[in-house]
């Protein structure tokens, strides 16, 4: 058997409030869910596990690959519930999105403080 990515922990203040923000954003299906875990699932398997450390929260990127019709209501999303996104990981191109690497992105935060990416194309 090859390596495959399996799981990430991703710290929340509010495991729940996460989840909840990557299920609507991302159109994730809920996961069964077990002790100190708040679960998704992507369509590849990969488990998203949302946690509540106790203890500052260091901020990570995280960048999803998805189709142009997802990306399309995710920007949508992100217009209605008002959340403040980029066109560029430096934040200098407020409420944009980029045409970067032969397709699009858009950077935004999580209520936790984690960066997120959006891009219909990988870089390599």
């Amino acid at each position: 058997m090859t390596a495959t990515f399996n799981h990430t922990i991703i710290a929340a203040r509010d495991r729940d409030e996460s989840a909840r923000f990557y299920r609507e954003l991302l159109e994730l299906r809920e996961a069964p869910s077990w002790g100190a875990f708040t679960n998704l699932q992507l369509d590849d398997g990969v488990l998203l596990q949302f946690a509540e450390p106790g203890v500052e929260i260091q901020m990570n990127h995280y960048a999803f690959l998805v189709d142009d019709d997802l990306f399309d209501r995710a920007c949508r999303r992100l217009r209605d519930f008002r959340i403040e996104h980029w066109a560029d990981p430096q934040m200098r191109r407020p409420g944009e999105t980029n045409t970067e690497h032969g397709g699009r992105g858009v950077y935004f935060k999580d209520p936790a403080g984690h960066g997120l990416e959006l891009i219909t194309r990988p870089y390599v």
